[in-house]
C-alpha cells in the first residue's frame, strides 16, 4: 500500500472550540463483541437517568468545584457527540430536552457539529426528520457487517436491506453526513463475504467510514471467549488475527481507491467530512464528558465518571458529582499522550510543536526512541513529523507501547 504524503497532509483537519461529549449507555442488547459500559438496562429506567444527565449538565460548574475541579464559565463548543450505547432510541423530545440542557450551559458554535450514535434498525423516516428538527447533522450508524450469518452471530438485529433503508431515511431528512463502522474480525468472516461487505457499503456511499479490527481481551464475552479458547459467542467461527490483519489491509486499499481520505488508523473520509469531535481526542483539544463511565480532558487534566448507573444515579441526585477520579498530568505524560495519540492520525505528530511545549531536549528523546520503529520500517521520520507508515499501521500497538516505556 503506497503512501501518498499529499493526501496524509492534506488530510489535516481544522479544530476550534471544545467538544461535549453525552453518554446514553442504553442497549435493547449486549452485542458479544462489545467492551464499552453499555448495557442493557430496564428502559424504565431511563427518564430518570435522561434527568440527572441534565442535571450534570447544567450544573457541572459546581459539580467540577465540588470534585476539586477548576470551574469554567464561558466554554466555546464546536462539537457536540452522543454515544455510548443507541442515543438512538431516544424520542425527538427527549433529545430536544438534553439539547436544551447543553444549550443553557455552554455556548455553541454557529456551525456545531451534533453527532448521534444509532442502530441501523431504529433509523426511520419520522425519527430521522425528528433529529434533522433537533439540529442534529451527523449520524453514526452501527452497521459492523452487511452479512446476516456474521450479524447474528454477534447479537446485532439488522441486515443489509435494514443498512440500505436507514441510509436513504436520513438522507430524505436532509442529514447527509452519515458514518458507517465496520468491524475485521466477526466469527465467519471470511476473504469472501469481508469483500461483499466492504462492496456493499461502498455502494451507498457513505461520508465517512470507521474499520475496527475486533478487539479480543476479557472485557467483551466474545473476547474472554476467544482468549480461554472456548466455543461460545460463535468463537470457533472467528478469523485468524492473520486474516483479520488482511481484512483491514484489504479494507485500506478499497477505501483509498474509492476516494475515502485515510486520515486516523481505523477512520475513512470524504474530502471535508472528517469527524471534528473525534479529531481532539487525538489532537489533545478539551472535552467535556456527562454520564456514566464518562471521561473528560481540559488540556491538563483527565477525568472520569463511576461507571455503574445505579451509583451514577445515587450521587447526581444526591447533589454529588460523578466524577470518581481526576489526574493532572505531568509534562512527560503530556508529551506520552502526544504521540500516543498523535500517532493515530496519519500526519503524524510535529517535531517543531513538541520541540516549542517540551523543550529541544524531549525531542531529540524523542527521535531517539523512534529510531527502532524506523530501522524496522514502522516509522518514517522527515525532520519535521513523524508518521506510523503503512506497515506500522498494523503493529501500532506495538509502537505505542515501545515509546511509552
Amino acid at each position: 500500500m503506497p503512501q501518498d504524503h499529499r493526501e496524509i497532509e492534506e488530510s489535516e483537519v481544522s479544530v476550534t472550540g471544545a467538544g461535549i461529549y453525552i453518554s446514553v449507555p442504553f442497549c435493547r442488547q449486549k452485542c458479544t463483541y462489545c467492551n464499552f459500559a453499555s448495557e442493557v438496562h430496564p428502559f424504565a429506567e431511563l427518564p430518570r437517568y435522561l434527568r440527572a444527565l441534565e442535571t450534570e449538565i447544567t450544573r457541572c460548574g459546581e459539580l467540577w468545584v465540588q470534585a476539586g475541579l477548576p470551574t469554567w464559565e464561558d466554554v466555546s463548543v464546536d462539537t457536540l457527540y452522543m454515544g455510548g450505547g443507541t442515543p438512538g432510541l431516544l424520542t425527538g423530545q427527549q433529545l430536544e430536552s438534553l439539547l436544551g440542557a447543553v444549550r443553557s450551559r455552554f455556548r455553541l458554535g454557529p456551525e456545531p457539529e451534533v453527532a448521534l450514535e444509532a442502530s441501523p434498525e431504529n433509523v426511520t423516516p419520522e425519527k430521522a426528520a425528528e433529529w434533522n428538527s433537533c439540529g442534529i447533522n451527523r449520524v453514526s450508524l452501527g452497521v459492523q457487517s452487511m452479512v446476516t450469518k456474521e450479524l447474528r452471530a454477534v447479537g446485532r438485529m439488522h441486515d443489509a436491506d435494514v443498512v440500505r433503508n436507514a441510509l436513504a431515511a436520513l438522507r430524505q431528512a436532509s442529514i447527509r453526513d452519515v458514518s458507517v463502522d465496520l468491524i475485521a474480525g466477526l466469527p465467519h468472516q471470511t476473504e469472501e463475504s469481508w469483500e461483499k461487505g466492504l462492496q456493499a457499503v461502498l455502494d451507498l456511499e457513505p461520508t465517512h467510514l470507521s474499520v475496527y479490527m475486533l478487539e479480543v481481551d476479557e472485557e467483551s464475552r466474545l473476547g474472554g471467549e476467544l482468549l480461554r479458547g472456548g466455543k461460545r459467542y460463535a468463537a470457533e467461527a472467528a478469523p485468524a488475527e492473520e486474516q483479520v490483519v488482511a481484512f483491514y489491509a484489504r479494507a485500506v486499499d478499497r477505501l483509498r481507491g474509492a476516494g475515502y481520505r485515510h486520515y486516523e488508523i481505523s477512520n475513512f473520509a470524504l474530502q471535508g467530512k472528517e469527524s471534528r469531535h473525534n479529531e481532539k481526542y487525538w489532537t489533545n483539544v478539551p472535552y467535556f464528558s456527562f454520564g456514566v463511565d464518562a471521561h473528560s480532558y481540559d488540556g491538563e487534566r483527565r477525568w472520569a465518571n463511576v461507571d455503574s448507573l445505579s451509583e451514577y444515579l445515587e450521587r447526581v441526585e444526591e447533589g454529588r458529582a460523578p466524577i470518581q477520579q481526576w489526574q493532572l498530568l505531568e509534562a512527560g505524560e503530556r508529551l506520552e499522550e502526544r504521540f500516543f495519540l498523535g500517532l493515530r492520525r496519519r500526519p503524524g505528530v510535529s517535531l517543531p510543536q513538541v520541540a516549542a511545549e517540551f523543550g529541544e531536549a524531549a525531542r531529540q528523546r524523542c527521535e531517539e526512541r523512534i529510531g527502532p520503529f524506523r530501522d524496522a520500517g514502522w516509522v518514517e521520520l522527515d525532520g519535521e513529523r513523524v508518521r506510523l507508515t503503512d506497515e506500522g499501521l498494523l503493529f501500532s500497538n506495538e509502537v505505542f507501547a515501545g515509546l511509552m516505556n
